[in-house]
């Protein structure tokens, strides 16, 4: 059975997703929602419909970017790859035509900047004529981009997605790849089956050591980020005394960069749902919670068509499948936020430990897995651990690389895990340009030079230069680009984007930002040094001292574009400002 958090087809759907008694407050932000979000009245409003506080109410409107600005209908995306394709422009062009609009952090769609968010959905490659056309009316914004209205096509040319617009995707040959994107969807349950064989059963006295020792076997590290090993989590839930565990899909793809995850519930939603589905039977779970980002209603869409797909065959039995649609925060993409996020409250990350295989989703242990994690377990068990662990180099497993920027043809590749920057640029049609720079894991990964375009694109690899591999969303900067200036733009969203929770955080993102604004105005402190002087130092507090990765690692863009093109941070002259 599947609930959709308020848009149920049945009224024992719905009154499931309304989730009464204890779990009540979960629906808080789908109430704030429905009163409009925050405008008069609506705190209140929410907070009778679920028992909570109008404090709480108003904390959790006043969190999350799409319930804080309702009226704000056209949402310019100003990440760095949409910047470098015209973003600007087009936002202005929206103010000047009247339209209620905004910037906004990353949209998932680098591969088809600029990218504009129309009410809660993405619009591919909009242009300053589209907005002019719009004549200030939102609801008449469209994209004239010729990926509007095409269906996307797998490997024979059948189609695979509603008329909407995909992104471009490639890869090696299909033997070596642990998903392919362009196959076809497979609705048999056959790695439902496998697992079942490997002891996933969904049975209370059920023990899938076997399909965790193959998972072992397959080297399966988290692809969204941190690269975890999955089966220390799988086994980790696995042994808690609690009985009562959950299943959560994190799919809030808000790394500036990246959109994998995007296209692939686009083109294979069957893997995810069969992969959540094998999830929940190992570790004896029967409900499952699926969050995706409020801006991803085509992809909800595609997910829902699957599950039902899957329901018809009876292949999931004694499964729950809950929606639940986030509200505009990146920092739900951090494991604890996102479940204090499910829980109805505002986004924020937890102390660990204890961790949430151990303390999860309402105190219960929880397996939390990104899209394209869960994804590669129907083929591991179907083609078995080994055969995924040699479709990788040094790694294990082939990798969806998001790549966009200068290059001729941004999307989402799947390549073995560990190619080099120079072979998934020409998967990616070549260059556009002379390198000068790349961000190999989103935003987060800071910048490398292009003297590393030959190093593995993998955990390891780019570990040992201080950077990461992360989501895998790669940009491409060429020469015509200002390294500092692609610093201000990542630090802007990082500043945008901490939820406040802890003062390393929460003051660190804005001194950075602020010290190198100071630096290109060519203010200087007082005791005369540079605005710059104390970065490393603010860098190592803000490592040390945060809470969670936001913190830890939101320095590095600065500090690395810092260290590897000192020319582009000349010394300023005074400023009047002094």
């Amino acid at each position: 059975m599947s609930t959709q958090d308020g848009q149920d087809g049945s009224a024992s759907e719905a009154a499931q997703a309304q989730r009464p008694g204890p779990h009540a407050r979960a629906n808080l932000p789908d109430a704030l929602l429905s009163a409009g979000g925050l405008v008069e009245g609506a705190s209140r409003a929410a907070a009778g419909a679920t028992g909570a506080s109008e404090a709480q109410a108003f904390g959790v409107a006043s969190f999350f970017s799409l319930l804080a600005r309702p009226t704000k209908k056209i949402r310019v995306c100003t990440g760095l790859s949409c910047r470098l394709k015209g973003a600007d422009e087009v936002l202005e062009a929206a103010l000047k035509s009247g339209l209620e609009a905004e910037a906004c952090s990353c949209l998932a769609g680098c591969d088809v900047a600029p990218a504009v968010l129309k009410d809660r959905t993405v619009l591919p490659e909009v242009q300053v004529a589209d907005v002019q056309a719009a004549d200030g009316k939102w609801e008449s914004l469209q994209s004239s981009s010729a990926r509007m209205g095409v269906f996307a096509m797998d490997r024979a040319g059948r189609e695979v997605a509603a008329p909407t617009w995909c992104g471009d995707v490639g890869g090696a040959s299909p033997e070596s790849l642990a998903i392919d994107m362009l196959a076809e969807e497979d609705y048999s349950g056959s790695g439902l089956a496998k697992a079942a064989e490997l002891g996933a059963t969904g049975q209370a006295n059920a023990d899938a050591s076997a399909l965790f020792d193959e998972l072992e076997a397959s080297g399966l590290q988290g692809r969204g980020g941190a690269g975890f090993p999955a089966h220390i989590k799988w086994r980790a839930v696995a042994g808690q005394p609690e009985s009562t565990r959950y299943v959560v899909l994190n799919a809030d793809e808000g790394e500036p960069g990246t959109f994998k995850d995007r296209e692939l519930i686009m083109r294979r939603p069957d893997l995810v749902i069969e992969g959540l589905a094998i999830a929940a039977r190992a570790l004896g779970a029967v409900e499952i919670y699926i969050y995706l980002r409020g801006e991803f209603q085509v992809p909800r869409a595609r997910l829902e068509a699957a599950l039902s797909k899957f329901e018809r065959e009876r292949l999931l039995e004694g499964l729950t499948f809950h929606f639940h649609e986030g509200q505009g925060a990146y920092i739900c993409g951090e494991e604890t936020a996102l479940l204090e996020a499910l829980e109805g409250k505002r986004g924020m990350p937890r102390l660990k430990p204890p961790f949430p295989v151990e303390v999860g989703l309402w105190g219960k242990p929880t397996l939390i897995h990104n899209v394209e994690t869960i994804a590669c377990v129907p083929g591991i068990l179907l083609r078995g651990g080994k055969h995924f662990r040699s479709l990788g180099r040094e790694e294990a497993g082939s990798k969806l690389y998001c790549i966009s920027g200068h290059v001729h043809k941004p999307g989402t590749y799947e390549l073995p895990l560990g190619v080099t920057l120079d072979e998934l640029v020409a998967a990616a049609g070549g260059y556009v340009g002379e390198l000068k720079a790349f961000s190999p894991g989103g935003a987060s990964a800071g910048f490398l030079p292009a003297s590393e375009r030959t190093r593995p694109l993998d955990f390891k690899s780019l570990g040992e230069v201080g950077s990461m591999l992360g989501s895998a969303g790669v940009v491409v900067l060429n020469d015509t680009v200002d390294l500092r200036w692609a610093a201000v733009e990542q630090l802007r969203f990082f500043e945008d984007e901490s939820c406040g929770q802890c003062a390393p955080c929460r003051i660190g993102t804005r001194y950075l930002h602020e010290a190198v604004k100071r630096d290109v105005a060519g203010s200087r402190l007082s005791n005369g040094s540079t605005a710059l002087a104390h970065i490393d130092d603010v860098a190592w507090q803000m490592s040390e001292g945060s809470i969670c990765g936001l913190g830890q690692i939101a320095a590095l863009p600065l500090t690395s574009a810092k260290q590897f093109f000192p020319n582009d941070f000349p010394e300023q002259p005074v400023g009047e400002g002094q």
